[in-house]
């Protein structure tokens, strides 16, 4: 039987139809909203700053239509109180120590990863010429540490382990580049440091290692975010997990190129000693376990024993995302 042309028309006008009102209606939706993600970091934050240096999250999250903002601290501590108030997202790594204090400030906090222990990244140092030849001779002595950094616990465990307490020395609390100044002008008898500033101070002064990190504090690193953030943007929580995962592997199957990407973000630090310090570091990127939190209890408790935390902690009682 054959098809009326008006029939016809009327059957072509329909789908026509269709699609302009389809067309009309996806042009009137406002576009797609971006976001910003603030990241905080330490220098010490290997990982992050070679994602930053080289924009990868810019590009993975840029696809969400997510923008991603830098934000550099001096030390762990005041990185976790920004992250505390608001001020920023996501924290890069942090010390073991640095959750602790936190938790006894009521943050409401959640770790995200970690990077596996690595206690040869953080020692005690003094001059070649010092007269402290063993750690009992750190009584009475001015020692520069990074309050609540993981060279602070380091601190206090070789104290207890030659007998002596936090109260047998005067602690200096300085951050990185100040102690490093104290310790080379003489103004301090010995410095606790970590990577890559360890290794700077090791191959740029004349110095003694009394000793690092080896039976003493495994030296873990964790990567933390708000509760809330976890809680609405896990999506974001999952990429960055992923490209932290990659970026680990790189520095380790690629040292040398590593090292030339980091030294001119580290203080313009020659390869070698970027190479050397980032050999004392894992850099193998995990979850988080709660059942694998026993030394950060030990942490908090020695802290608390030894009146540098308001009240006891709990370590266990943080938020613990999954990837």
């Amino acid at each position: 039987m054959p098809t009326h042309p008006r029939s016809t028309r009327k059957s072509l006008r329909r789908p026509l139809a269709g699609l302009i009102i389809a067309l009309a209606c996806a042009l009137a939706l406002p576009a797609q909203a971006r976001e910003t993600v603030r990241i905080g970091y330490q220098k010490s934050s290997t990982l992050i700053t070679l994602l930053k240096a080289q924009g990868t999250l810019e590009k993975v999250l840029g696809k969400d239509n997510i923008d991603v903002s830098w934000h550099e601290f001096p030390s762990g501590l005041p990185l976790l109180e920004a992250l505390n108030i608001g001020n920023v997202d996501i924290s890069a790594d942090v010390a073991d120590t640095v959750p602790i204090f936190a938790q006894a400030a009521q943050a409401r906090l959640t770790y995200f990863a970690e990077e596996s222990a690595s206690p040869s990244a953080q020692a005690i140092v003094v001059a070649k010429d010092s007269p402290i030849r063993q750690l009992s001779d750190l009584k009475g002595k001015k020692i520069a540490v990074t309050k609540a950094a993981g060279t602070h616990y380091l601190l206090i465990a070789a104290l207890n382990k030659a007998g002596l307490t936090f109260g047998d020395i005067q602690p200096a609390y300085l951050a990185p580049a100040d102690g490093r100044a104290a310790f080379e002008n003489g103004k301090v008898d010995a410095w606790v440091t970590w990577e890559p500033f360890l290794t700077s101070v090791q191959r740029q002064l004349p110095t003694r290692t009394l000793a690092d990190g080896t039976g003493l504090a495994s030296y873990k690193r964790y990567y933390l975010t708000s509760t809330a953030y976890a809680g609405a943007h896990p999506d974001v929580l999952t990429r960055v997990y992923q490209q932290l995962q990659e970026a680990g592997s790189w520095v380790k199957k690629n040292p040398r190129d590593a090292a030339q990407v980091l030294g001119p973000l580290w203080g313009n630090l020659d390869a070698d000693t970027v190479e050397s310090a980032n050999a004392h570091r894992s850099y193998q990127v995990e979850p988080v376990k709660a059942d694998q939190l026993g030394e950060q209890q030990k942490i908090a408790d020695v802290f608390f024993a030894a009146g540098l935390l308001p009240k006891a902690v709990d370590a266990r009682d943080v938020g613990i995302w999954k990837p």
